[in-house]
């Protein structure tokens, strides 16, 4: 698994970097090959924003949010994603299921 992290208008923060990894590797256990991640994280105002894309087995997986707070922002995206994945997943395995 493979996670680039992109801070803009902000410090890099190891909290942040931990708390999305922690994230993302929960989406693991519905792959079979590793994911590479790409994590872009920034500030304006009073609004954080988290941006992910993520690749795995040929597939592109996308999402962003804006939120007051740059957790809670990880935390949306990455239910975003989950749905993503599953559906794919259950998509999948309905395909091999009928033939």
């Amino acid at each position: 698994m493979r996670i680039n992290f992109t801070f803009r208008n902000m410090d890099s923060s190891d909290g942040i970097r931990k708390y999305a990894s922690e994230k993302i590797s929960k989406l693991q256990k519905y792959l079979r090959v590793p994911l590479d991640a790409e994590v872009t994280v920034s500030s304006e105002r009073h609004l954080h924003r988290c941006d992910v894309s993520m690749v795995a087995e040929g597939q592109r997986y996308a999402g962003h949010e804006i939120s007051e707070d740059m957790y809670a922002s990880i935390d949306l995206v990455m239910d975003k994603l989950d749905r993503q994945v599953r559906n794919t997943k259950d998509a999948i395995n309905d395909r091999r299921r009928r033939s």
